[in-house]
């Protein structure tokens, strides 16, 4: 079985983006992003309502990092210490060498293929670092967007479970997509 530890923090690069720890210094921008219901509409998790809330998830990424239960990177290009966005390694198994990734960015960074370019590095990081034998990723199926990005980096989808998750009075579909370590 696997065995995880963040400690030190890994620091990321790609051409372009520089992924290193997010901190309370982030807490407007992941404000933008968890209280927008736009950047929200596929994630189906209450929306934060202030600065606080933005700090208890700030915190909460933060405690699962030390615990190492779980992984995410603040998104910010090389040349500036603005977030972009979160992307990270959810609901680690161990047990299964089988990660889940995701990801959000703010609106004006969409379309500029920093989340490709943040996925293919976890990627690598996943399989070569974390020993990963694959890596999962959890949408709605219609978050096109979503599914373009994995596409584009190799995923393939794996299944698509109907009405399988109750949010806010609603059965909702989620779809599966995995790349495997070949």
């Amino acid at each position: 079985m696997l065995e995880f530890n963040f400690s030190p923090f890994p620091i990321l690069e790609t051409e372009r983006l520089l992924l290193d720890s997010i901190s309370e210094q982030d807490v407007n921008e992941v404000f933008q992003l968890r209280s927008n219901p736009e950047t929200m509409k596929y994630i189906p998790r209450p929306l934060v309502k202030d600065n606080e809330g933005a700090l208890e998830h700030i915190r909460m990424i933060l405690d699962k990092i030390t615990t190492n239960e779980g992984i995410n990177w603040a998104i910010r290009f090389k040349s500036s210490s603005k977030l972009l966005g979160i992307i990270g390694f959810y609901r680690l198994q161990p047990e299964n060498y089988r990660a889940e990734i995701g990801y959000m960015i703010l609106p004006e960074f969409h379309g500029k293929g920093i989340v490709p370019e943040a996925v293919n590095r976890l990627i690598k990081y996943g399989f070569k670092d974390l020993k990963l034998h694959s890596i999962e990723a959890v949408i709605a199926p219609e978050n096109y967007a979503s599914e373009r990005v994995l596409q584009k980096c190799g995923f393939t989808k794996e299944a698509h479970f109907k009405e399988s998750e109750f949010y806010e009075g609603k059965f909702l579909d989620k779809v599966i997509y995995s790349l495997l370590n070949n």
